[in-house]
């Protein structure tokens, strides 16, 4: 993300959370095992992927499920874990992994991109999982957003009919949990916002409309409902792109927080999206 100015907004209370909140049961990952992987920013960012890998086979995604795409203009390639489900339709999870020098990156977004294996295994445990969840750690966002365009432009049509939704997690932990409410989906910020006040977890909007876009862009192109989550505020802002970019800058009760929240959605997307209507077929055209 660049750094230019943000614009605050305050969700209004739901009078009735949603009805399959009452049955909503998932796994969470410790404390301990999450602040381990984030732990784990160190080197370059092919360290980074490599690193990525080894947490994503360790948590068992692994073989035919975890690949490596290689990304026309790019060393690093995406990686990508898919966690099958039971119907023909898909959902993809996604940070990006690289980060610039000027700081050690761990904030934009070694904390979205190391979140991603704690939220396979919440997933991968939880029972009649519906969707088919395609967790993506995208390479170049720093760059332009090459990762991301490269993936959703390596997708066939019927590929892309299959995505409900898509979940965009960068620069995590500063703090509390954002949405970028401006930008995402105001069905799925109205579920997040009742999953947040039903576990009583903090959840505001803040939006970073001109702060620079994330790997939800081409994804809101092809009209796929998108939500992003950050943890920005007015005063946070100066750390990115700077040497305060470190993992002293990271409130890492905040940051489980989010981890908590975000496992929770997931599951709650799995049910909530299995009743609405069935995707349209998406245009391919720019």
């Amino acid at each position: 993300m660049s750094t230019k100015t943000l614009r605050s907004v305050v969700f209004t209370l739901l009078v009735t959370i949603l009805p399959v909140l009452a049955q909503l049961r998932f796994v969470l990952m410790s404390r301990e095992v999450v602040e381990q992987r984030l732990q784990s920013y160190k080197g370059n960012d092919s360290r980074r992927e490599a690193a990525l890998k080894t947490m994503f086979e360790s948590s068992g995604c692994r073989g035919n499920n975890l690949v490596e795409q290689v990304v026309k203009g790019l060393k690093q390639p995406n990686l990508i874990c898919v966690l099958t489900g039971s119907a023909d339709s898909t959902i993809v999870v996604g940070a990006h992994f690289d980060h610039v020098d000027a700081g050690d990156g761990v904030v934009d977004n070694w904390t979205g991109a190391s979140m991603l294996p704690s939220l396979y295994q919440s997933l991968e445990n939880q029972p009649q999982r519906r969707h088919t969840f395609l967790f993506v750690a995208f390479s170049g966002e720093e760059q332009g957003l090459v990762g991301s365009q490269f993936y959703i432009e390596s997708l066939a049509s019927p590929e892309l009919a299959k995505i409900r939704a898509m979940v965009n997690m960068d620069t995590l932990g500063l703090g509390p949990t954002e949405v970028w409410a401006s930008r995402s989906d105001p069905g799925l910020v109205r579920a997040l916002n009742g999953l947040a006040h039903a576990l009583n977890l903090p959840l505001t909007g803040v939006n970073v409309d001109n702060v620079g876009k994330s790997d939800e862009e081409f994804f809101v192109q092809r009209k796929i409902r998108t939500i992003t989550v950050h943890s920005l505020t007015q005063e946070t802002i100066p750390i990115l792109h700077s040497p305060k970019d470190n993992y002293a800058a990271i409130h890492l009760s905040d940051y489980y927080d989010t981890y908590r929240l975000l496992a929770g959605y997931l599951v709650l997307l799995d049910e909530k999206l299995a009743t609405d209507e069935p995707p349209q077929e998406k245009s391919t055209a720019q």
